[in-house]
């Protein structure tokens, strides 16, 4: 017989439930509600994730074969599908957008990435987007295309902890380049994009807010060397110009000078 703490309870011990708390009192999360808390619902989410559930009917399976332990596991005294549907429908998402973005700033606080080291002080980020399919009859407000339905995870990734800073989902039709004005820019950051995100007016905003931005040029750049930089051609860099755009509507979107690096990437011999 078990005398001790389930292994599952013991990870959900980690979380910091008085700060869970808070934002349940803050957007009145456990109003009129008298057994399924928001607790049991986060833990009952968390069950699903851990376990790689993929629909509710799967997670609702997973819970049943622990319906004896259900209140020792933090699930409350009983979990329906319709309980819980109700409460990812109604619930107000904040509570748990907000809860997350807690922990991944403790995470972010602690973490310490050996493997991967860069001689630069200031958070170097990386920004892009996936594409997740959904059943269009089902998710019809997810309209991608006349017979496809799906969103996209926009994430802005710290490349020196590995961890997520940042998640936006919107509608896969969103492009790309529209999520630039909702990432709030840090002073001296450092900003990796792919071509996708080349907006000159966006663009200028990251240099506004004192920070940087690395992307690739497209085919049809247009760009006037200034001066150029030494460079050590071992190091595999081509050239190294500093200069500014060419073109009345493109210099008046980045008014300011650019710097353009032409590297060579050569194979490591097998």
């Amino acid at each position: 017989m078990n005398q001790g703490k389930y292994v599952y309870s013991q990870l959900t011990d980690f979380l910091p439930k008085r700060v869970f708390d808070c934002l349940v009192d803050k957007y009145d999360g456990n109003k009129h509600v008298r057994f399924f808390t928001c607790w049991n619902q986060l833990s009952c989410m968390l069950f699903g994730q851990l376990t790689g559930r993929e629909s509710m009917r799967d997670l609702m399976i997973g819970l049943d074969t622990h319906k004896s332990k259900y209140y020792h596991l933090g699930f409350g005294k009983n979990v329906t599908r319709s309980n819980l549907a109700k409460a990812n429908e109604k619930r107000n998402y904040k509570i748990f957008e907000e809860f997350a973005y807690h922990l991944i700033k403790e995470a972010r606080d602690t973490s310490v990435v050996k493997d991967f080291d860069l001689n630069i002080k200031s958070n170097v980020y990386a920004f892009d987007s996936s594409t997740i399919d959904l059943c269009l009859s089902v998710f019809w407000w997810a309209e991608f295309r006349k017979t496809k339905g799906g969103v996209k995870l926009h994430t802005l990734f710290d490349v020196k902890t590995s961890i997520p800073s940042c998640i936006h989902i919107t509608k896969a039709s969103v492009h790309d380049v529209n999520l630039l004005d909702v990432l709030q820019y840090e002073s001296g950051g450092y900003y990796i994009l792919d071509r996708g995100y080349i907006d000159f007016k966006r663009l200028y905003r990251i240099q506004l807010h004192s920070a940087f931005f690395v992307t690739r040029t497209k085919t049809n750049f247009r760009f006037r060397r200034m001066y150029s930089n030494k460079i050590n051609k071992k190091s595999g860099v081509l050239s190294d110009q500093v200069g500014k755009l060419e073109g009345y509507y493109s210099l008046k979107d980045y008014p300011e000078k650019l710097r353009r690096i032409k590297y060579l990437k050569r194979r490591k011999k097998p």
